[in-house]
């Protein structure tokens, strides 16, 4: 019989496509939100009375305690985190503060409320950074290259730590870059999705990005939460590195994107050097083989059918068609 989850930041992306997947496994879905003065549930709209949703804050260890007791879950996945990477050189404190030390605040709850739980944590591919190998799996050292990345990577050992301290069954997925038409429009790929669309239907005239050069390993959100869930139905607790396998220059997903819709990239993008970061990860690649022999799993979007995805749902939102929440969008 399938449990109960309980998904910090299901408001997100990840969020959003974690809680599709474990409704179509039978699970009853809980789903922790920070309150603020703008609730934003847009990525769940077509999921409202299916999840159950509480008020909780990785900022406050007893407010993550008081969640636990209510929702009395069998499994965890903190996706929580202050996310954008550009955000967390201007924010460098909260960004550790909740993407860091929000990890061990949570853990810990855990091993006071009941710590058998199963906990899954997001860890990131921007550990890697200034990367020690290519490609990247779960032995390579972390180098990170960002705020982010650096609490990102608290986050990752203070997990290893408990598992090892405490026996708790917690672990880490290192996912590399992962898109969607749901991801937000600060980040480049839905940047230029929604660019894309803007000048296909005469909206805008140009594209204004940063460095085209630096290279990613971009997969589909929606495979990539069937990863987070598989690591938690394991005999033991392990960290994974989930990924393509391949590596696109952000200039390789422009260039695809305009294609899609018949137009020439080099007429529309402007390089702006305002976007770009101050120390940049220029080359990412995942060695997800691991995660392959041991969870079964592998990719079913490709590269290409991901960016076609993106720039379709933009044209369609900004045509004011309705977008199918089976579409992706």
């Amino acid at each position: 019989m399938a449990g109960k989850a309980l998904i910090t930041g299901i408001t997100g992306q990840d969020g959003s496509y974690l809680a599709e997947f474990l409704l179509e496994q039978g699970y009853k879905v809980c789903g922790m939100y920070r309150r603020s003065s703008q609730e934003s549930f847009s990525r769940l709209s077509h999921l409202l009375g299916r999840v159950e949703l509480v008020a909780g804050d990785l900022l406050d260890e007893s407010s993550l305690c008081e969640v636990l007791e209510r929702t009395e879950p069998t499994e965890v996945y903190n996706l929580a985190a202050q996310s954008f990477v550009p955000t967390s050189w201007e924010q460098p404190i909260l960004t550790g503060e909740v993407t860091g030390l929000g990890v061990a605040r949570l853990l810990n709850a855990i091993r006071r409320v009941n710590p058998r739980i199963r906990f899954y944590q997001a860890s990131s591919s921007e550990m890697f950074g200034q990367v020690r190998e290519t490609p990247q799996r779960e032995s390579t050292p972390f180098y990170p290259r960002s705020p982010y990345g650096v609490a990102k990577t608290y986050g990752h050992y203070i997990t290893v730590n408990y598992r090892e301290s405490y026996g708790m069954f917690a672990c880490s997925g290192i996912l590399f870059n992962h898109e969607s038409p749901r991801r937000g429009l600060e980040f480049v790929t839905r940047k230029i999705a929604h660019g894309v669309a803007q000048i296909k239907l005469g909206l805008a005239r140009e594209l204004r990005l940063g460095n085209l050069q630096a290279r990613r390993d971009w997969g589909f959100a929606g495979d990539y939460v069937r990863a987070m869930w598989l690591m938690l139905q394991q005999e033991t607790a392990d960290d994974y590195v989930v990924g393509m396998g391949e590596t696109h220059s952000v200039q390789e997903f422009v260039e695809v994107a305009f294609a899609h819709v018949g137009l020439d990239w080099r007429d529309y993008v402007r390089v702006d050097q305002r976007f770009y970061r101050p120390a940049e990860v220029d080359l990412l690649l995942a060695d997800a083989s691991k995660a392959r022999q041991r969870l079964g799993w592998s990719p079913r979007v490709s590269f290409e059918e991901l960016v076609r995805m993106m720039v379709d749902a933009d044209v369609q939102r900004l045509s004011g068609e309705a977008v199918s929440p089976d579409s992706g969008a």
